[in-house]
């Protein structure tokens, strides 16, 4: 083959290719665009999903000031036992809820039933030794009613008698002085003995009182054996186990009242002037959509010289939800009278973290990501994304952007 005809055969083989290779992308396009258009279609053959709308609207929320801090339990109590032994039941653990007055540990209550009866005992005794009948709750004596007064009383009187009669005597010359003498010792000695009667039913009275009063001490220890819960609340901590020997003062449990709950924040010293007590909170917590509502019950008289802060602490309802320790933001309501620009709290969705609503337009769905501010117990103000008077929908569900819809009034 000369050079000539090589190069002319090549040439043809490259138009030869060429031409293929365009036969070749026609054919895709013709496919790749004929389901293009399929889906276009099928798109606009969908029927309108039918919807609700709230209007963009601006309502009067407050003045606020946005604080942050943490919630606290309104009480926190350690409960202890009161009396040494050993730990015979313990009813509740970590996270129960409790009642005031409820019983939820006993100490091995063996050794104290026998202390109150060997109290009984005693105070038995100290009754009988003042003539008093060994059952009873009457303690009331007269000493001059004991036999043991009484007894010096009369020795007493004898006495008495005999050295008036002596005295009589000596002075009519019957008898000599030295008898005198000897019946007025015995006097003397007689009005000893009945002083110290006085003095005997008087510290048998005391003894009674003291074994009295180490019966109902006995009684209120045994009565310590079952501890009890001050409040209403929950378990935070369980810290005795059955079994174990527990000294006075070792801790059982832990119990926080987890309703109402105490929120503690920090009010920059700018804002410090317009916070007072009694003024409305509307507080949220992470992973949770509801607002709660609270009021403002305490402010430190003083404002921190480090951080330049003023301590509020606000009182927080709780359903059950809210737990003491958790992070919260909280608007502190300063001021009725301001507006804002708000949707419903059930227009607002969230996905990746971008926060959106869907309005109506031309009879269709268009997504629209919004940047929120204050929220409340129904609605959440926006701060830009929409205007008033657009149309959102409230609860739109799987709804997308582009797809029909049907306006329900």
């Amino acid at each position: 083959m000369t050079k000539s005809s090589f190069i002319k055969s090549r040439g043809q083989s490259t138009v030869a290719l060429f031409a293929l290779i365009l036969s070749a992308s026609l054919v895709i396009s013709c496919k790749s665009g004929y389901p293009a258009s399929a889906k276009q279609g099928a798109n606009d053959a969908r029927e309108p999903k039918s919807v609700h709308v709230a209007q963009v609207a601006e309502i009067p929320v407050g003045q606020t000031v946005t604080v942050t801090g943490a919630l606290a339990a309104e009480d926190r109590a350690t409960i202890s036992v009161k009396v040494p032994g050993r730990l015979r039941s313990i009813s509740v653990d970590l996270g129960s809820v409790v009642r005031r007055g409820q019983v939820i540990a006993e100490i091995d209550p063996v050794d104290y039933k026998l202390k109150v009866e060997q109290a009984e005992a005693a105070l038995q005794q100290a009754r009988a030794r003042l003539g008093l009948a060994p059952d009873g709750d009457d303690d009331r004596v007269d000493p001059e009613q004991t036999g043991t007064v009484r007894q010096a009383r009369a020795r007493l009187d004898e006495a008495k008698t005999n050295r008036e009669r002596a005295s009589t005597l000596v002075q009519q010359g019957v008898i000599s002085r030295a008898e005198f003498d000897s019946q007025d010792a015995a006097f003397k000695v007689a009005q000893s003995n009945y002083q110290d009667a006085l003095e005997e039913i008087r510290n048998r009275q005391a003894v009674l009182a003291q074994r009295r009063t180490e019966l109902a001490l006995a009684r209120q220890q045994l009565s310590d054996t079952t501890i009890s819960v001050p409040f209403d609340g929950m378990v935070e901590e369980k810290r005795a186990s059955i079994g174990e020997y527990l000294a006075a003062g070792a801790p059982i449990v832990t119990v926080v009242r987890v309703n109402p709950l105490r929120f503690r924040g920090e009010v920059p010293e700018r804002d410090a002037h317009a916070v007072r007590s009694g003024q409305q909170v509307r507080l949220s917590v992470e992973g949770d959509a509801n607002i709660y509502t609270g009021r403002i019950v305490r402010l430190s008289p003083t404002i921190s010289e480090q951080n330049r802060v003023l301590m509020v602490e606000a009182e927080v309802s709780n359903n059950g939800t809210l737990r003491p320790g958790a992070f919260a933001r909280a608007d502190i309501v300063t001021s009725e009278g301001s507006m804002a620009v708000t949707v419903p709290t059930s227009a607002v969705t969230t996905f990746a973290g971008i926060e959106k609503v869907i309005i109506v337009e031309n009879g269709k769905a268009v997504e629209k990501p919004v940047t929120t501010g204050r929220r409340g117990d129904n609605w959440i103000e926006i701060l830009s994304g929409v205007s008033l008077g657009d149309s959102v929908v409230i609860d739109p569900g799987n709804l997308q952007s582009g797809q029909p819809v049907n306006v329900i009034q």
